[in-house]
């Protein structure tokens, strides 16, 4: 379910990776390193990714939930210019990211452009490919 709208979530598979997104509130969830992974299939450089998001100050419990364990979300703060305000289970069981904060992240957090490109087309191709959805997930 949706951490933020309760909504099913829509599985779509792609390289062997699922990520849940909720078409209601335009949200992801991609599961503990799956972004990571994501950028490494694009062919980008994960350091910069990774960086970001071992940097990251977390910050208080949030009113959502993690879709995996139900525990409550903290707030997961990653970059600077501008700082995005992520979600993240307390168990490592992934990252929340409301509508336009993937593509933020994304954008300011890999190695240079070319990698930028990468990353954005895979999750271009990703959506794009309506015959991928795996049908609801939690």
């Amino acid at each position: 379910m949706c951490p933020v709208c309760r909504k099913p979530m829509v599985a779509y598979e792609l390289d062997g990776v699922e990520i849940d997104h909720c078409v209601e509130c335009s949200g992801t969830w991609l599961d503990g390193g799956e972004l990571e992974q994501i950028t490494e299939l694009s062919g980008a450089s994960p350091g910069p990714l990774a960086a970001a998001l071992e940097s990251a100050v977390s910050g208080a419990a949030t009113k959502r939930r993690c879709p995996r364990c139900s525990r409550k979300l903290r707030t997961l703060d990653v970059g600077r210019d501008p700082v995005v305000e992520l979600d993240r289970c307390p168990r490592g069981h992934g990252l929340w990211f409301d509508r336009g904060e993937l593509d933020t992240v994304v954008r300011g957090h890999t190695a240079h452009d070319d990698d930028e490109g990468e990353v954005a087309r895979y999750f271009a191709r990703l959506f794009a490919n309506s015959l991928s959805v795996s049908g609801s997930h939690d």
